[in-house]
């Protein structure tokens, strides 16, 4: 393979193995870990505060090299969080109102692809916005108590799970909006300055504290999103609901 491969922990073999495409520093992986998973994490740049085993690659060649090894059977399913800016909601707001184009790479088709080839159950995780995913579950803060709403769309291939119930939201996110101040119970775990949260702030909302880097805060999914989903997961794998 053409990536370098940094092992920070012995796989447990008595744990299924979740491949946790384009990871960043571990928000999901954080997650599926608490839910019973061992997890290895892959991402085109250097993540030294990662937690868990992690190769340095593109998401897609790595796949694309576990499927044409027979490697990927090796795992039991794969999580992925392609980037998508140029589709979530808060960008392409922006990129209207000043008139700009599309500058950002949606790898949702291609990253689906290569998973539906692959023969495993998975997970594409895609902010709100215009990202072609399927809604399958969406999960935000208020769900477990956090202090960011930070919602979040879950597209679940070979496998199906209940959608939980939204939570009504307790009031606004803290900040500038429109040339407006308000308060409230949330934080904009996003971008700096207007009121957003520092990244103190971030790492307590979200229940990050592996790293204090914030466009890592910035970029990451609560832990507790992926451990609902990971448990989701082994339920229905337990029940012989999951595609083989």
């Amino acid at each position: 393979m053409t990536h370098t491969a940094d092992i920070r922990r012995e796989h447990n073999a008595a744990r299924p193995l979740l491949l946790d495409l384009y990871s960043c520093a571990g928000g999901a992986g954080r997650g599926y870990d608490r839910a019973g998973f061992t997890v290895t994490g892959v991402d085109i740049r250097p993540r030294p505060n990662y937690p868990f085993t992690f190769i340095q690659g593109d998401a897609l060649t790595v796949l694309a090299e576990l499927i044409a090894s027979g490697e990927i059977r090796r795992y039991t399913a794969v999580h992925a969080s392609p980037p998508c800016q140029d589709k979530c909601t808060l960008t392409v707001g922006t990129n209207r109102s000043r008139g700009w184009g599309g500058e950002h790479v949606d790898l949702v088709a291609p990253t689906r692809r290569l998973l539906d080839a692959s023969g495993l159950p998975y997970v594409i995780e895609q902010p709100d916005g215009k990202a072609d995913v399927r809604k399958d579950i969406t999960l935000c803060g208020e769900m477990f108590g956090l202090g960011v709403m930070r919602h979040r769309n879950f597209e679940l291939g070979g496998w199906t799970t209940a959608k939980p119930k939204h939570i009504k939201h307790r009031g606004y996110v803290r900040g500038w909006r429109h040339g407006v101040y308000r308060d409230g119970p949330y934080v904009a775990a996003y971008g700096a300055g207007g009121g957003k949260a520092t990244v103190a702030e971030m790492q307590a909302a979200m229940g990050i504290d592996w790293t204090d880097v914030r466009e890592e805060l910035t970029e990451a999914i609560p832990p507790a999103y992926a451990e609902w989903l990971g448990r989701a997961f082994l339920a229905c794998a337990s029940a012989g609901a999951v595609a083989a």
